[in-house]
């Protein structure tokens, strides 16, 4: 097993070989020291990950890579390389976010998590893999989403905020969220390290009607105003702006204004169904980093 994330080795080798940056500006970009730089690109050449040329597969998903990066002015983007041996997307997504996170956020300690099956995963794999425990800070409301599913080793301390996702009435909704016991879940998210959001799109398998949340019904009287997909359950049309519905004014879930104040928000969603969702949450702006796999890249420029 090598001692280097390989995703890790090639990034370094590309922005070293074929952008031109230099070390301090790579150790700056992906957040690593400088020495451990110097390893990589030494442990590269050792290997053969580069010969003064990076393979095409890897040569290929990098150039989109940054080409994402520059054209929706985010700070990072990683994409799950092409297989044909992937079976379940969410999984593999999931697995990535969690490797990219111990790689990218050694010292992280409070990560604000959203809902979602990907994100669920998310927090399993992180569970799983940590030495020291995290702490997870629940961005929307339902505290059965957010509990371990199938780790065996969860190593993670869970801040969730006591309520369902959707309330029957406003006037419930309004009440609750300034509960104490809310307020400050609320303000664990503004002190958070980093956030993780899933993106879903209006189709029948989304979690949130597989959860029982919504109807079939909901989602085609959300297509009906102009919704193409959520972030954090707020539904918003192809421009990125806020759908107003009946749904919005029930829900229990970070707003959007404040999403977008928080730093280092990682977006994680993939496949042909998601194209449209990912594309209004890009032009919203909010996030900042995007992890999805190659097929998905490559639609989002061709759609854009």
């Amino acid at each position: 097993m090598s001692k280097y994330d390989p995703e890790e080795v090639v990034r370094v080798a590309w922005y070293y070989y074929v952008e031109s940056y230099t070390q301090k500006q790579i150790s700056e970009l992906l957040a690593i020291n400088r020495t451990k730089v110097i390893r990589l690109l030494e442990y590269a050449k050792e290997t053969g990950v580069v010969s003064f040329k990076l393979k095409q597969s890897d040569n290929k998903r990098l150039k989109l890579e940054k080409e994402l990066m520059d054209k929706f002015k985010l700070n990072d983007v990683c994409l799950v390389p092409r297989s044909e041996t992937l079976v379940n997307l969410n999984e593999s997504l999931a697995v990535a976010t969690a490797m990219y996170i111990i790689n990218r956020m050694p010292d992280v300690h409070y990560i604000n998590v959203g809902y979602g099956d990907t994100l669920n995963r998310v927090i399993n794999h992180l569970a799983a893999s940590v030495d020291r425990p995290i702490n997870f800070v629940s961005l929307t409301g339902g505290v059965n989403y957010y509990l371990p599913s199938f780790s065996k080793r969860f190593n993670a301390n869970l801040n969730l905020i006591p309520s369902p996702l959707l309330l029957s009435k406003e006037e419930t909704r309004n009440a609750l969220i300034q509960e104490s016991s809310v307020v400050e879940i609320q303000k664990m998210v503004d002190l958070s390290d980093t956030t993780v959001v899933g993106i879903g799109g209006l189709n029948d398998d989304a979690t949130i009607v597989k959860n029982g949340i919504l109807s079939k019904n909901d989602l085609r009287l959300l297509q009906m105003m102009g919704s193409v997909g959520d972030i954090l359950s707020h539904f918003l049309d192809e421009k990125g702006d806020l759908i107003s519905s009946d749904l919005e004014k029930r829900l229990i879930s970070t707003s959007l204004d404040r999403l977008r104040k928080l730093d280092n928000v990682i977006g994680v969603s993939g496949g042909s169904n998601k194209v449209s969702a990912i594309l209004s949450v890009l032009k919203g702006k909010y996030i900042n980093v995007l992890i999805t796999d190659e097929a998905t890249g490559e639609q989002l420029i061709a759609k854009e």
